[in-house]
């Protein structure tokens, strides 16, 4: 089985992601534009990545991640070779919330408005999810997750 694996990054060009993706990872990574699925070698990751509008405009979308292939680690190794803040999805359903992984590893839960444009979701005013914004506190869905308000771990943890 194979995994998608969607992430942002905070203001990096797709052309300087490509390489480090691919040492990130340990594969060949294809661009989506140019993989013909009938030459594709069986260890190679296919990803897209382009610009959004909005804060971490950088999207990234892996297709085909093989299981084996830890995303938080993987993420983490993302940020630190690109000196870049990372961003996933978290583990709620709400729209808003990611998980932020810095280059020196640590990955926190944070929040963001989120508008659906023509062009994509955008992001815009980041910030923690913490016990001190009221968002966050009694039962909101944050407390659903295993990164509760006010969590920081190092990405080998997370994995």
């Amino acid at each position: 089985m194979t995994e998608l694996w969607n992430w942002r990054i905070d203001g990096a060009q797709p052309v300087e992601v490509y390489p480090a993706l691919a040492e990130a990872l340990g594969r060949v990574v294809m661009p989506l534009a140019v993989a013909d699925p009938a030459r594709l070698p069986a260890y190679a990751v296919v990803c897209d990545v382009w610009q959004a509008p909005g804060e971490f405009a950088t999207v990234v979308d892996c297709y085909g991640v093989p299981d084996q292939l830890p995303e938080h680690a993987s993420i983490a190794a993302l940020a630190r070779l690109l000196g870049r803040n990372c961003l996933l999805r978290d583990d709620t359903l709400d729209a808003g919330r990611h998980l932020l992984v810095a280059p020196d590893g640590t990955v926190r839960p944070v929040h963001f408005d989120v508008r659906d444009t023509d062009d994509g979701e955008v992001l815009s005013r980041w910030r923690l999810c913490t016990l001190g914004d009221p968002g966050c506190r009694g039962w909101s869905q944050c407390h659903r997750s295993r990164w509760a308000p006010d969590t920081v771990a190092p990405a080998l943890a997370a994995a």
